[in-house]
């Protein structure tokens, strides 16, 4: 028998979760569905070596000119595991402030176009179950994230993009 699919590197996603519990979505067209799709910042593990937790990091600075001072480890899933290798792993994060200025990444190409928007956790799961939010990376990460609120956050692993594997 002979098998055909994508051997996929790996990607990291993040929840950016505000004071206020909104977690931050960015539009981005994906050319294989032919849609905008809402989702959180999220990237490729293609730098080898690279720690997923500051890869996590890295998207979240060059995708939405933001750091965050907590980092946890959400969830993670094979996102077409009859196609494809692809394992994405969700972090959660929070006490977000801003990149300064001067340090802000230059996005181009479609990262150019995309729109942020934030969106209060509960609408964030109303939009995944009424099929706006159709990502399966929002949809995993919103109702992981509901859940691990519903638990009192207590029961996630921490994750430092600033530690060494090693010291984790």
């Amino acid at each position: 028998m002979v098998r055909e699919y994508v051997a996929h590197t790996g990607a990291v996603a993040v929840i950016a979760l505000d004071d206020e519990d909104r977690v931050l979505l960015l539009s981005q067209y994906r050319h294989p569905v032919g849609h905008v799709l809402w989702e959180p910042p999220a990237g490729l593990l293609d730098v080898p070596g690279e720690d997923p937790v500051r890869a996590a990091a890295r998207e979240l600075a060059e995708e939405a000119d933001l750091v965050a001072g907590r980092w946890w480890r959400l969830v993670e899933f094979f996102t077409t595991p009859g196609g494809s290798s692809e394992r994405i792993t969700v972090f959660l994060a929070r006490d977000l402030s801003p990149v300064p200025e001067a340090e802000r990444f230059v996005r181009e190409d479609e990262e150019a176009a995309m729109v942020a928007r934030w969106v209060p956790l509960d609408e964030a799961v109303e939009g995944v179950l009424g099929d706006r939010f159709a990502s399966p990376t929002t949809t995993v990460g919103v109702l992981a994230a509901v859940a691990a609120r519903a638990r009192g956050w207590d029961t996630l692993e921490p994750a430092d993009p600033v530690a060494a594997p090693e010291e984790r």
